[in-house]
């Protein structure tokens, strides 16, 4: 009897933990619905929602705020301050029209996706892919970059992609369902990259988002100017497995009438061998396209975090704790 009432309340703990975390897990699956009803709105209806949506969390996101007008300040001083206060609302307002705009990236068809998006230079991506060439598509942090992600998969070739794990275990199903669906191949930040490796060496593109701090484990390379720490892996994997690699930029045109994919042409003479170089020169090309685009580009993570030893951080201390 005693078996059995012991028994009896470890099964009752299970069914209430289980109720318990079914209903914590209630808001992250409506949430999930209510995006994907919303990917099913004309892109023009999402463009003006999400502008209300990005005009409001500037509002509301102080410290987020505080962030993209230090790194505007920062990477272009010779803006006048009411520039770049303008660009900074104008970017909360791309912002929000990118959040909704994922939408349509996690449920579109084939046939929808082109005919909201548009690519120039595809020949160049196009090329390598004949001659199974391994290439690494350069992708920096424009707001875009999700449904274009989406965009490559479904209509030139599925790629293979890192990714760092979503704590919340709904929305990390939903978003790593979301950019495999047309077959891309997904690898965790912290997997064995010799999978990577594979993955590149059988022709599959590989999209990497490298211009983000980088830590201590990055390398201290201009950007704007500002030494920065930098993730210093685009010219080691194009070494290893003799990748070409083609910059590519997304940006989401204006009144909700889709987005253009850029493909530049292949980077000549890379790698060279020097690995500050090469980043260097990555950062390089990022910049250019930033002064075309500078509202579409993530202005809200705090580049310049991690500072080479003995320099003062460009950060306030409250954002440091908060960003």
């Amino acid at each position: 009897m005693r078996i059995f009432s012991s028994n009896s309340s470890i099964k009752s703990k299970q069914r209430i933990q289980s109720a318990y975390q079914s209903l914590r897990t209630w808001p992250s699956w409506f949430g999930v619905w209510l995006i994907q009803m919303l990917g099913y709105l004309p892109l023009p209806l999402l463009w003006a929602l999400g502008s209300i949506l990005g005009r409001l969390s500037y509002v509301l996101a102080r410290s987020r705020r505080r962030i993209a007008r230090r790194n505007l300040q920062l990477c272009l001083p010779e803006y006048s301050s009411a520039a770049r206060e303008q660009l900074v609302r104008a970017h909360f307002g791309w912002l929000g029209v990118a959040a909704l705009c994922q939408a349509v990236g996690w449920n579109a068809s084939r046939a929808r996706l082109a005919r909201l998006v548009r690519f120039q230079g595809r020949e160049y991506l196009e090329q390598c892919l004949a001659k199974k060439q391994p290439v690494i598509l350069l992708v920096p942090h424009f707001v875009g970059l999700e449904l274009a992600a989406a965009a490559l998969s479904a209509l030139i070739h599925p790629g293979v992609y890192m990714y760092q794990k979503i704590r919340n275990p709904v929305i990390e199903r939903q978003v790593k369902h979301a950019r495999q669906r047309f077959g891309s191949v997904s690898i965790e930040r912290q997997d064995d990259l010799r999978g990577l490796v594979r993955e590149l060496k059988r022709g599959t593109p590989f999209f990497y988002l490298p211009d983000q701090d980088g830590g201590r484990r990055g390398v201290f390379v201009p950007f704007c100017g500002i030494a920065a720490s930098t993730v210093p892996m685009l010219g080691r994997f194009a070494a290893m497995t003799g990748a070409v690699v083609i910059p590519t930029f997304a940006q989401l045109r204006p009144w909700g009438l889709g987005l253009t994919v850029r493909f530049d042409p292949p980077l000549a003479d890379f790698p060279s061998g020097n690995l500050e170089q090469d980043t260097a020169r990555m950062n390089q090309i990022i910049e250019s396209r930033l002064r075309d685009m500078p509202a579409q580009y993530f202005w809200v993570h705090q580049r310049f975090k991690t500072r080479p030893l003995g320099e003062a951080p460009l950060y306030a201390a409250r954002l440091k704790k908060r960003g």
